[in-house]
């Protein structure tokens, strides 16, 4: 349900379970993680990560049963998104579709987001009865500000992909055929320089 594909020192992540409008099991959330984890001590292969999903959906959060059944608090969340986070190339979600509930911390991560016109963002934590991610409403005030972060999880409302961009919180918006096209074309300058000079150019920018 998680697939990897590299080529030419991009490490591209997708998300594959678009039958469930790839809701998130520990087991697939564990995988990224991983992936992240081994991106890290592989600077001169893992020149770029991307992280998409198959289908139309990028990802509904966490699977509904799995949830039930503890996920909703399991602490691979804050692993996989600090495992993100602290990858020294440059990360891009590349959002094919909307986003959802705690799948919303890993995009967070990413260094930036770009996104299908169609694709909405939303964090239902209130209705749910449930806790955020630590880290997910810091990193989401870091881009929108307070009050905005407050607008998505104190009223679960749901942010459309033009106010997302004019938000700050989407970088780009591209029509869905040219979207991983559009994503790699980002990359072009990251992958002429080092991993060494693109990590300190990183490094340099507050997260």
């Amino acid at each position: 349900m998680i697939d990897l594909h590299k080529e030419g020192g991009i490490w591209t992540v997708t998300l594959n379970r678009p039958g469930k409008a790839n809701a998130l099991t520990e087991d697939m959330l564990a995988k990224v993680a991983d992936i992240a984890e081994d991106a890290a001590t592989r600077p001169e292969e893992a020149r770029a990560l991307i992280l998409t999903g198959a289908g139309k959906v990028f990802s509904a959060g966490a699977d509904l049963d799995a949830a039930r059944a503890g996920l909703a608090t399991s602490a691979v969340w804050e692993r996989l998104s600090s495992a993100i986070a602290a990858l020294p190339c440059l990360t891009i979600a590349a959002l094919n579709g909307t986003v959802a509930g705690g799948a919303l911390g890993m995009v967070l991560a990413c260094d930036l987001r770009i996104a299908v016109p169609g694709a909405q963002l939303f964090y239902p934590v209130m209705k749910l009865g449930l806790l955020p991610q630590p880290s997910d409403p810091v990193r989401l005030a870091a881009l929108v500000g307070p009050a905005r972060t407050k607008q998505i999880f104190l009223t679960g409302r749901r942010i459309d992909a033009e106010t997302a961009l004019h938000w700050g919180l989407f970088d780009a918006l591209v029509q869905r055929d040219a979207l991983l096209s559009e994503v790699r074309a980002w990359i072009d300058h990251t992958l002429v320089a080092t991993p060494a000079h693109a990590a300190a150019i990183k490094a340099l920018i507050p997260r």
